[in-house]
């Protein structure tokens, strides 16, 4: 009845751009290879520049350390993950990430034994004299604000002779006082042995969050004889 075998049928032709200059001929196999070639060169590139970029963020601006020990109570916690910026490092001052500044938690290369890493925070600023006086800190005298203290953690409350800060050098504490290894023991911090500034806690997740600087106040006027005086 019907014949759909192919000799029986007839060409009504073959389509040519020479019937037509706007006919474009298009061999669907051959572009779709190459459409899937030209897609996956575009995927291989973007894939090598997004790892060119964590390679350069990891290496000039941020790294991740891990807290040991609990030198920073109640700040930080043993085994709390951190991203410090790099930028003070390679001493970038044109941003404000780059400064140094009191009250800043630093990571930094032990000065007695380089291979080891502290974490703490800036006490004393380079041509200031530190002095700590029955657990209270003195900044040239005056007495520093540290609210970010805990009584649990500074119940011993000792006392230290005045340290004079060299230039490019920093004094720095732990704020678990009574658990802490830092300047009051083994000295100053050179500068370009502190490679980072902490900014970001992103584990453990209940913590995660950006941490926060405080205010550093010291008292102008009230010398540290008045404060014991109100105390007692």
């Amino acid at each position: 009845m019907f014949d759909f075998q192919r000799k029986n049928q007839f060409d009504f032709g073959v389509v040519s751009p020479a019937d037509d200059r706007d006919i474009e001929v298009q061999k669907l196999k051959t572009e779709s290879r190459q459409g899937l070639w030209f897609e996956s060169m575009r995927l291989l590139r973007d894939i090598v520049l997004i790892i060119a970029v964590f390679i350069l963020f990891g290496v000039f601006i941020a790294q991740p350390v891990v807290v040991e020990g609990t030198s920073m109570l109640p700040q930080l916690h043993d085994g709390e993950r951190l991203l410090v910026n790099k930028l003070v490092y390679y001493k970038i001052q044109s941003v404000s990430w780059g400064h140094l500044r009191r009250g800043d938690i630093v990571v930094f290369w032990y000065p007695k034994d380089p291979e080891k890493s502290y974490v703490k925070r800036i006490i004393g600023l380079p041509g200031e004299t530190v002095e700590v006086r029955s657990g209270i800190i003195l900044i040239n005298g005056k007495q520093l604000e540290e609210n970010y203290l805990d009584t649990e953690h500074n119940q011993s409350l000792p006392s230290f002779p005045p340290r004079k800060v060299d230039e490019h050098y920093y004094f720095v504490m732990g704020d678990n006082r009574d658990n802490s290894s830092d300047s009051r023991y083994w000295g100053l911090v050179p500068e370009k042995y502190i490679y980072g500034k902490a900014f970001f806690r992103y584990w453990k997740p209940s913590n995660a969050g950006f941490l926060e600087h405080g205010e550093y106040n010291i008292q102008e006027e009230r010398k540290i004889d008045d404060v014991r005086a109100e105390s007692e």
